[in-house]
């Protein structure tokens, strides 16, 4: 896939977003539809890097369409189908570009929250609590290590940039400011349920959970529903269970491999830093812990 520019010739097809991975469109006569397409474009610090990881897309897709379908009987979601059959005749000629990382999803009106459920204490949270002894205005218990398994799960809402930006972590009452307090409650334990559900399934297969993002939106009906990607290692931290250790950083199935990498040369994403070049080894590796998180999850499809 091409990285910064998508594009199919068919006039009925409007863009409506390009995203940091995602192209989504809508199709004249499908008023209630959009067309979701998954690139292989990967984002790092907020910056969308100038090399693709081969087949990431598909992968992406797959892992997301198990998702939707294993968590629906905790909320609705856009999800409709990921068959290539599903989009409208015209896109045809473009089959060997759209199968395996398309999606017909139903519309909704994007609530301009990321929902973040962290069951472990990493990354940024781990960098807070070391100052604070909080993550997101939340108090923690003294003495975690990182990479220790919260008591229980906690959810850390942030902010959704636009391309470019940077999220920033917001408090739950900063969050009810945004999108009401009923829907933040609502958003809350959806989040929660749906970490928990995966997260109990995942290890199952070999993989701990640390932390994940969920979006939302509002459908025709105004009513809640789960939609962009959902339990990817774009949007997740996995750790393998036979790796975990605590007190330091994990091994992971994830794109922290590939952010390890860029700090390593020196790479923040800042305003104005030139974007390195990816090694053919780091594209290879970073592609191949993306297909190994794919088999333990669904197997090798």
């Amino acid at each position: 896939m091409t990285i910064k520019n998508f594009k199919l010739d068919v006039p009925e097809l409007i863009r409506v977003s390009s995203g940091k991975v995602r192209e989504i469109f809508c199709f004249e006569g499908y008023e209630d539809e959009i067309i979701i397409v998954a690139t292989d474009r990967i984002s790092a610090f907020d910056q969308v890097l100038d090399d693709p990881i081969p087949g990431k897309g598909k992968i992406l897709t797959q892992i997301s369409k198990f998702w939707f379908e294993f968590l629906g009987d905790i909320i609705p979601s856009h999800f409709i189908s990921s068959d290539i059959n599903a989009l409208p005749m015209s896109l045809m000629p473009f089959d060997d570009i759209l199968d395996g990382r398309t999606i017909l999803a139903r519309r909704a009106r994007v609530l301009p929250i990321e929902c973040i459920v962290r069951g472990y204490i990493s990354g940024s949270a781990w960098k807070e609590y070391q100052s604070s002894g909080a993550v997101c205005g939340q108090k923690l218990p003294e003495g975690m290590v990182e990479s220790e398994r919260f008591p229980v799960p906690i959810f850390t809402p942030s902010t959704k940039a636009e391309l470019g930006g940077r999220d920033e972590n917001i408090s739950f009452s900063q969050m009810a400011e945004v999108v009401s307090n009923d829907l933040a409650c609502q958003m809350r334990n959806a989040s929660l349920s749906l970490y928990e559900k995966a997260a109990e399934y995942a290890l199952e297969k070999g993989i701990i959970i640390a932390d994940t993002k969920f979006e939302f939106g509002l459908d025709q009906n105004n009513e809640l529903i789960l939609i962009d990607e959902v339990l990817t290692p774009d949007s997740s931290r996995f750790w393998p269970v036979d790796k975990y250790r605590l007190s330091g950083p994990q091994p992971s199935f994830d794109k922290q491999y590939l952010r390890d990498y860029l700090t390593s040369v020196g790479f923040t994403g800042e305003p104005g830093q030139p974007i390195p070049k990816l090694p053919g080894d780091i594209i290879l590796k970073t592609a191949n812990l993306y297909q190994e998180a794919l088999e333990r999850l669904i197997g090798n499809k």
